[in-house]
């Protein structure tokens, strides 16, 4: 979906940029080396994001795939990198050089973002194939929102000014939620809102 989206900014040349987020385990199918062909033949300004969380539902990474994900990009004459998705900075600095290469009309980007699922992969999931001690290592070494915190008092942000902050980000999400679950169904004729159809009747084509 996220590279027909792609091909549909270059069809229209409206000058987007898709972004396309699979995990690791998604990074596995072959559906993934399909799309990268083709984004790659047609410079397709798409931005692929692999969410690398360690481990694809149940089974690690390390157990389940081969080579450094970003670099099967390679074969398909993608570039791209592989950065700390726990630091927000370095996040944000790839993404827009990422941005940068694909809006110049370069092709595709893929960046491999190195990152950690506290939870399970579901509900059903009760995370049993990691210790406890991995999961607590991990969240105060590494996690984004305490180090984010801890730089923010190191410029002298209080802690009741990082409290206000927190309220606020609940009382958003809680109106969001609210929002989501009260809204009433969307209209049938939406369906085809944003959806590019091609009708030939034989002599003519028609786009909706």
């Amino acid at each position: 979906i996220g590279t027909g989206l792609g091909f549909t900014h270059k069809y229209k040349e409206d000058g987007g940029v898709a972004v396309a987020y699979m995990g690791d385990g998604a990074s596995n199918q072959g559906q993934v080396a399909e799309c990268y062909n083709m984004a790659s033949l047609w410079k397709l300004p798409i931005l692929y994001v692999v969410e690398n969380n360690q481990y694809g539902m149940g089974t690690s990474v390390k157990r389940s795939s081969a080579g450094t994900l970003y670099k099967r990009g390679e074969g398909y004459d993608i570039p791209g990198e592989q950065i700390d998705g726990m630091d927000v900075f370095k996040v944000q600095e790839a993404a827009r050089q990422a941005l940068d290469h694909v809006r110049s009309g370069n092709g595709p980007y893929i960046l491999e973002v190195l990152t950690y699922r506290y939870r399970g992969h579901s509900m059903s999931d009760p995370a049993k194939y990691r210790t406890r001690e991995e999961v607590d290592a991990m969240r105060k070494q590494h996690d984004p929102i305490d180090q984010m915190r801890d730089l923010l008092k190191n410029q002298n942000i209080t802690d009741e000014q990082l409290k206000s902050i927190d309220s606020d980000v609940k009382v958003t999400v809680t109106k969001a939620t609210e929002f989501a679950q009260t809204s009433p169904e969307p209209d049938v004729s939406e369906l085809f809102t944003d959806i590019l159809l091609s009708v030939d009747d034989g002599s003519q084509s028609v786009k909706v």
